[in-house]
């Protein structure tokens, strides 16, 4: 018997989560059956979606359930395998994260080839994070070129590899960030301009001063005032591809929507949201264009990494503080 440990959650929260929301438990696991493999988790993500299911409600991903062990994203290794499809040392990917390791049907899990990667990069740039970027920039914003591209959540897993791959193909990028650090991340990948709205008095105005003919595509992760800071500076034929709306995940009652909707009309802006996992037929053309793009010096990212599966909570609860500078993990092994 092998034991691990696992994050479990205990109660739903009402508004930010807080540690006691969570649990941490520890679990016997048996030799695995046949068919089946253990793994070994290395690395985890907490991504803020998983807000999203921690409510009892129906929305595209189902709720977590309460007691049991939360999941998502992990990269680990075969301990012991009982399929002939994986052996003991394979590195694989599967969606059993927030645990120290388990076992799974092999076919519940897929073998990764790290291709020179840093495996925990395929959580992040080389991951669903870094599609999501390429699908919601290229395919829902279909950008165009000479377009101006701005996005919200700039320094983070998703807004730092939308920035960058607008820059590889030779954009102008606004970005958007919080903090001193994030707004000088920004400028060392090369956006053109950053605005860091926590020092901003007047979001619709810096991003105006840094867009005065307009802006073509607006990458949004945060809605709120950036939503409609967006929609006041955007051209004639603008594309808005709406990917997440981190400043309302934690509301405990709706907020209210932009109070600029009609911009959509007179500017016939085009307004699309996405769940990457409509997309996953892009994985290889993207892993193909990002394995160009790293060895032409054109992309690059950060990690914030919590050690521990004790740390999981921390690193969750960091994301809606704007605690990450690019993506946010935690390291199991």
């Amino acid at each position: 018997m092998t034991t691990i440990r696992e994050i479990r959650l205990k109660s739903r929260p009402s508004g930010l989560p807080t540690h006691d929301n969570f649990e941490l438990a520890s679990v016997e696991l048996p030799p695995p059956a046949p068919g089946e493999v253990q793994v070994r988790n290395l690395w985890m993500t907490v991504d803020p979606y998983m807000r999203g299911r921690m409510n009892d409600v129906k929305s595209y991903a189902p709720p977590f359930q309460l007691g049991k062990a939360l999941d998502g994203g992990a990269i680990g290794e075969v301990i012991t395998s009982n399929d002939p499809a994986l052996n003991k040392g394979d590195l694989v990917q599967c969606s059993l994260g927030w645990r120290e390791g388990f076992n799974a049907p092999a076919s519940a899990v897929q073998k990764l080839d790290p291709r020179g990667l840093p495996v925990q990069a395929f959580l992040g740039a080389a991951g669903m994070p870094g599609l999501t970027a390429y699908v919601g920039l290229l395919k829902i914003a279909a950008l165009k070129d000479g377009d101006v591209v701005f996005v919200s959540g700039a320094a983070g897993a998703v807004g730092s590899m939308v920035c960058q791959i607008a820059k590889a193909k030779g954009h102008t990028v606004i970005g958007s960030a919080g903090g001193a650090e994030k707004a000088a991340f920004l400028k060392e990948i090369g956006v053109d301009h950053v605005i860091d709205y926590k020092a901003e008095k007047d979001l619709n105005a810096a991003l105006a001063a840094a867009a005065p003919g307009g802006i073509d595509v607006y990458f949004d992760n945060v809605g709120g005032a950036h939503l409609e800071a967006a929609l006041n500076n955007a051209k004639l034929f603008a594309r808005f591809a709406i990917c997440g709306m981190i400043s309302i995940y934690n509301a405990t009652k709706p907020e209210p929507g932009p109070s600029n909707l009609a911009q959509l009309i007179g500017r016939n802006i085009r307004m699309e949201g996405f769940i990457v996992s409509h997309h996953f037929s892009m994985m290889p053309q993207y892993i193909a264009d990002l394995s160009e793009w790293v060895a032409e010096g054109k992309v690059t990212w950060k990690e914030t990494v919590f050690e521990g599966i004790h740390k999981a909570p921390d690193a969750f609860i960091g994301l809606f503080k704007g605690e990450n500078l690019g993506k946010m993990l935690v390291k199991l092994g």
